[in-house]
């Protein structure tokens, strides 16, 4: 069993989830994020710091179609392992907006921005994790 990232993400993309996995099976969409339901341990650290309750176990009925995307765009999308300094851009306007995958989802994987690096080394130092399986860095 898993986790999936549902419609919830899409516009908000915040990123605590991403800073708490100890296995960095998060991937990074344009506005949303993804988790590779084959590297998810379940551990269920990330379902409650998502501000927007958009992480669920896959057995949900809700998360049915969420699986196939999430294995589908967890292979072509950058991998995530820390916390964006902010959210996406209009993220309160798009919060509990219901039905947005038909109008919103964007299928591109994330630009990468300048100091992603320096911040996702920073970020998992200060939770005692390497950047793979959870292991001291």
């Amino acid at each position: 069993m898993a986790v999936v990232v549902i419609e919830g993400c899409i516009k908000c993309k915040y990123t605590d989830c991403a800073e708490v996995c100890p296995v960095d099976c998060f991937y990074e969409g344009e506005n949303m994020l993804v988790v590779n339901p084959l590297e998810c341990i379940d551990c269920g650290l990330c379902e409650p710091v998502c501000p927007v309750e958009a992480i669920v176990p896959d057995s949900y009925p809700e998360a049915a179609k969420w699986v196939r995307i999430n294995t589908d765009y967890s292979k072509i999308w950058p991998q995530i392992s820390y916390k964006r300094r902010s959210p996406y851009p209009q993220s309160e306007a798009f919060k509990g907006l219901k039905n947005k995958y038909p109008d919103h989802f964007d299928p591109r994987p994330a630009a990468q921005q300048a100091g992603d690096a320096e911040e996702s080394s920073r970020s998992k130092k200060a939770w005692g994790l390497g950047t793979r399986g959870g292991t001291k860095a």
